[in-house]
């Protein structure tokens, strides 16, 4: 299906280097971001006291969060847990001079100040152990999906586009995590998937680029391999426009109407698409030029048939 048909190819190619500067510079920046300021973890991560309360009717949890941001506690995870009358919130590790009970008190007494009503269902403190297995846990997923996208696209391609995409997607995931370290938004489970979601995607489009280039160099013979790149990315624009608009409106709306505890993994999700994009056109297949990716790469030369086979001797 395609909305448009671009006749003559636009040459990316030709100012692949200039936007390979500017996506080199924007990934130290993120680096140091990363280094300077690092990420804002959140209660999953660092510990801290986990409160389920219920109401006798429908929970109204931006209340329920102002009340919580009112005692000093900012960006607290609050969120309706089963049914719409119970609410989960997840405090950060109490202060020296106070524990975790008396956090919870003290929380659930403002509570009870808005609604009598309110019952405390649980209070369970999660140790930074628990935070330190999670963090673990998250970049071993991480380095396992790098490691099987490699072999995937060395089988399917050829091992200089499995390193061009690895480049491309890990260059995705260190801006979102940059711009999550420079503003220092929450960095929750939610946006640990959102990462791991835009690496899928982000290899998916450089698939997509990659078939086309392959299917580019066994058409166009007389081609060089900047004309079949050009070509092979311009005739999927109209793919990737319908693609990634139509998931871009689903995580405009989750970032829109979602409320906060869908706001992170829609923000990183936003800012994977728009990057996933760009580094699959500019990043991916500029660095498997570079690498001197050529038709005989992926297309095996066919062997001549040799005069002396099934000769009668």
């Amino acid at each position: 299906m395609e909305l448009f048909r671009i006749k003559k190819d636009i040459p990316f190619m030709r100012h692949a280097l200039i936007f390979n500067v500017i996506s080199a510079l924007t990934f130290v920046a993120a680096v140091f971001f990363l280094l300077h300021k690092g990420l804002h973890f959140s209660v999953e991560f660092t510990g801290g006291t986990v409160m389920e309360v219920s109401y006798s009717k429908a929970a109204d949890v931006d209340a329920v969060r102002k009340t919580v941001e009112s005692l000093g506690y900012a960006d607290v995870p609050v969120q309706t847990f089963g049914k719409a009358q119970d609410v989960v919130i997840r405090l950060p590790l109490p202060k020296q001079d106070s524990s975790a009970d008396d956090q919870a008190k003290k929380v659930f007494t403002a509570l009870q100040a808005i609604d009598p009503d309110v019952k405390l269902q649980r209070t369970e403190q999660v140790g930074s152990q628990v935070g330190d297995e999670l963090a673990h846990d998250g970049l071993m997923a991480l380095l396992f999906v790098v490691i099987g996208v490699v072999i995937y696209l060395a089988i399917r391609f050829e091992w200089k586009f499995a390193v061009a995409a690895i480049i491309a997607n890990l260059h995705d995931v260190i801006i979102i995590l940059g711009f999550f370290a420079f503003f220092q938004w929450e960095f929750n489970l939610s946006v640990l998937a959102a990462v791991l979601a835009v690496l899928g995607y982000s290899v998916n489009e450089s698939v997509v680029i990659f078939d086309r280039i392959r299917e580019n160099f066994r058409k166009q013979r007389k081609m060089t391999v900047k004309e079949v790149i050009d070509s092979a990315i311009t005739s999927t624009i109209s793919r990737t426009i319908i693609t990634h608009g139509c998931t871009q409106m689903m995580v405009l709306s989750m970032l829109l109407i979602g409320g906060p505890t869908l706001h992170y993994f829609a923000v990183a999700l936003t800012i994977g698409i728009c990057f996933g994009i760009y580094s699959s056109v500019f990043v991916a297949a500029a660095i498997a030029m570079w690498l001197g990716v050529k038709r005989e790469d992926l297309i095996k030369p066919v062997k001549e048939k040799d005069d002396t086979d099934g000769a009668v001797v």
